[in-house]
């Protein structure tokens, strides 16, 4: 069955950058759009960015647009998000999720705080 799990989280200060990662098994990773969702304290989901199984063409929320980078590597089945010059809103539980929008499995997630 779909396995996804995400790492990479952790405590930044504002304007500071990190990646996360997650593993992919289960399905045909190299088929399948990939996205990333997040979810902040007391919130509801969120979509946060998707990118085609060739990793030719991504989409991204407008807030993250020219900060947040989605991208992939087929060999490895991982697919990344690389935050940068992060903002406080930007503090949530991340995941990554099968398929092109929030609605496909999700992993466990991985923990983002932004904070001085």
């Amino acid at each position: 069955q779909v396995q996804l799990v995400e790492s990479g989280g952790g405590s930044v200060t504002p304007g500071g950058s990190i990646r996360l990662s997650c593993l992919a098994s289960g399905f045909d990773f190299r088929s399948n759009a990939m996205s990333w969702v997040r979810q902040a304290p007391g919130k509801g989901l969120e979509w946060v960015a998707s990118l085609t199984p060739d990793g030719s063409y991504s989409k991204t929320l407008d807030s993250v647009k020219g900060r947040f980078t989605i991208s992939r590597d087929n060999a490895e089945n991982r697919v990344y998000l690389q935050m940068d010059n992060r903002r406080r809103e930007d503090t949530a539980m991340y995941f990554c999720a099968e398929g092109w929008g929030k609605g496909g499995t999700r992993g466990p997630g991985t923990q983002v705080t932004v904070d001085s």
